[in-house]
């Protein structure tokens, strides 16, 4: 297959070119995408050296599959572009997640919303798709009637530049103002300041929260509240997930549903004091639950502690397994754009 990454020069656009390796997408054609400013350089992938090419470029050689990790702005003014060649775009960016014409998925709760008309399809919020992965099975048996989420997520969800700040000042260094992706240190802070405040004094990601959960899920019912934090954490996102379930459950059929969940691993054994932590979670595709225990202060309540490596199973291998379903479900075929 003739594969684009859009954003390749990005954080997560390296992390996807990494994990198309470990995963052995069959790629016959590899395209790495960027801004004009990193056009002519060179990017590896799987042994070879590859020259990064523009978005005309891009679209002239009509990919099967492309991959956008490439901000929200350019991907409302390239996806369009590459979809009208016949290339099916999966997106990372927020651009496409609540138009209510694109699917949002999480291949292991909904893929099979999917079809052959898809030629955009949006990747969910990293903090979403950890979550959904571990309430997607309880959602179905016990329906969920609140969420109350907080999120302590890692700085490398923000992009490079936060890594860079992060670094300068673990290193003991102090940012200049154009170096700063925060409005204060992230090394040894908490920032309660993920992305920009709305009018309702929620951030975007909280309500990122709120609204892609009951997309995916397909329950505008589910009430969502969400407080989302910034933490000096490499490994990846964070997350304390309290739920009221409408109908009564059982603790251990609960700890049952989320063992068999596809992609979610339960780690939750106190008395060894063995939990999910970002230090378990970084560079692996799984989910991670645990300190699983019943809420006593409500009828039929649950909390959860929920962790996935932002950049891998909360962005680029989401992203490639939409891919791989494509494939697997025959709604993409390799080779068939080929002029």
């Amino acid at each position: 297959m003739k594969i684009a990454v859009v954003g390749v020069t990005g954080l997560v656009g390296n992390v996807m070119c990494r994990v198309l390796e470990e995963r052995n997408f069959p790629v016959t054609e590899f395209l790495p995408v960027a801004s004009a400013r990193s056009v002519g350089k060179e990017v590896l992938f799987r042994g070879g050296s590859h020259r990064v090419i523009g978005m005309e470029e891009a679209i002239a050689a009509r990919p099967d599959v492309a991959i956008f990790s490439a901000g929200g702005g350019t991907s409302l003014e390239w996806a369009p572009r590459f979809a009208e060649v016949g290339t099916v775009v999966i997106d990372n960016s927020s651009a496409w997640r609540m138009d209510p014409g694109k699917k949002l998925v999480v291949p292991e709760v909904n893929a099979e919303v999917l079809t052959k008309a898809d030629l955009i399809i949006a990747n969910p919020n990293c903090s979403t798709i950890q979550m959904v992965m571990a309430l997607a099975p309880l959602h179905k048996a016990y329906k969920i009637r609140r969420l109350v989420v907080s999120t302590y997520q890692s700085f490398t969800g923000t992009g490079m530049k936060a890594v860079k700040q992060y670094q300068l000042e673990r290193k003991g260094y102090e940012p200049k103002e154009e170096e700063m992706a925060y409005h204060y240190p992230i090394f040894e802070n908490c920032l309660p300041h993920c992305d920009v405040f709305l009018d309702n004094a929620y951030t975007k990601e909280e309500m990122k929260l709120v609204n892609e959960t009951r997309k995916i899920l397909k329950d505008d019912s589910i009430g969502v509240t969400a407080t989302a934090v910034r933490v000096p954490v490499h490994g990846g996102h964070s997350e304390a997930v309290n739920v009221e379930f409408e109908r009564p459950y059982e603790l251990d059929e609960a700890r049952s549903l989320l063992e068999s969940m596809p992609g979610v691993v339960v780690l939750d054994d106190i008395a060894n004091n063995r939990y999910p932590m970002p230090l378990f979670a970084k560079d692996r595709d799984e989910v991670f639950v645990g300190r699983i225990r019943r809420d006593e202060s409500v009828a039929n309540g649950l909390n959860l502690w929920v962790v996935a490596d932002n950049l891998r199973k909360g962005a680029a291998t989401n992203a490639i397994q939409i891919a791989e379903y494509l494939l697997e479900q025959r709604l993409i075929e390799a080779g068939q754009l080929t002029a």
